[in-house]
């Protein structure tokens, strides 16, 4: 069983026992499905103003206060749709000039012989590469992926829509700069057309540097790093999940900045605007001899 069944599993036996009135997104049915529409029905009224709810990937019921100043998503998931043969999603707004192109993210887990023109043969659009990381640990080291320059000069080469994203750990405005430096470094000689992604997440079951950050500190290090990065001419995007969005970060500060955001159930539940969706951590492309991460990368017309 993967992991958003265990979560829907979990999810319905907690409501079931307590009575409660969440409810996660419907799973598709047919060769090729329209889901629900997202993001209104977790919002509602207190007495101290409007609140969503959401679900982590354990099926942990949330609630957070919903920020004004901060832009919403308005997206309209009745046009997402889902191809069952292959985890698929796309999504084609004509009514609001509103598509979005599939994609992936990689880094060196997915192996050291991926076909690109075989994954661009299969449907894909773009990729976001790991261009590096630095470690949790004490030494806090800047480290380039294993496969970082293989996958962006194979997928660059195919064709495809080329991002990168860096994992950071950073403790200090300082080494937020300094993980910009060395992205920048690391671009050099590449022409890249996706967005360089800043990705800050919690470190489960194990101690980290960054344990001890505050949401400030979380929240100036994204800016920091994402000014540097756009100062240097490059587009940047801020990885998130729901919990980080609502707990970690300072979402007003960052109102400004694009978010990436994570959320592996039908439909996603932020509130809030996102460029890209990854929707899915368990995908099947072809040319790949691993699972995968699976992204929506949602573009307004004019």
């Amino acid at each position: 069983m993967n992991k958003i069944k265990r979560c829907l599993l979990l999810t319905f036996i907690v409501c079931f026992i307590v009575g409660c009135d969440l409810a996660a997104p419907g799973a598709a049915g047919g060769s090729q499905t329209e889901e629900s529409s997202a993001g209104g029905e977790h919002i509602h009224m207190t007495e101290d103003g409007e609140y969503y709810t959401f679900l982590d990937v354990e099926g942990n019921s949330y609630e957070a206060p919903l920020l004004e100043n901060v832009p919403k998503c308005t997206y309209d998931f009745q046009h997402l749709t889902t191809d069952e043969t292959t985890g698929y999603k796309s999504f084609r707004d004509e009514e609001n000039n509103v598509t979005a192109k599939f994609g992936i993210d990689v880094s060196e887990f997915q192996g050291e012989e991926i076909d690109w023109k075989q994954v661009k043969d299969s449907g894909v659009e773009f990729v976001i590469i790991r261009l590096g990381y630095r470690a949790y640990g004490e030494s806090g080291a800047l480290v380039l992926d294993a496969m970082y320059e293989k996958n962006i000069q194979g997928a660059t080469d195919a064709g495809l829509d080329v991002g990168v994203y860096f994992f950071s750990q950073a403790i200090s405005g300082a080494e937020a700069v300094e993980e910009a430096d060395f992205v920048l470094e690391h671009l050099n000689g590449y022409d890249i057309t996706g967005p360089v992604v800043y990705d800050t997440e919690e470190i489960k079951w194990d101690t980290a540097r960054t344990d001890n950050n505050t949401k400030q500190d979380f929240t100036n290090f994204c800016k920091v790093f994402c000014d540097t990065i756009e100062h240097a001419g490059y587009d940047t995007m801020i990885y998130s999940n729901m919990t980080w969005m609502a707990y970690t970060l300072d979402m007003e500060e960052l109102a400004e900045y694009d978010f990436w955001y994570a959320d592996y159930y039908d439909t996603p539940q932020c509130p809030y605007d996102y460029q890209i969706w990854q929707y899915s951590e368990s995908g099947v492309v072809p040319g790949i001899n691993a699972n995968v991460d699976l992204n929506l990368w949602f573009e307004k017309g004019e």
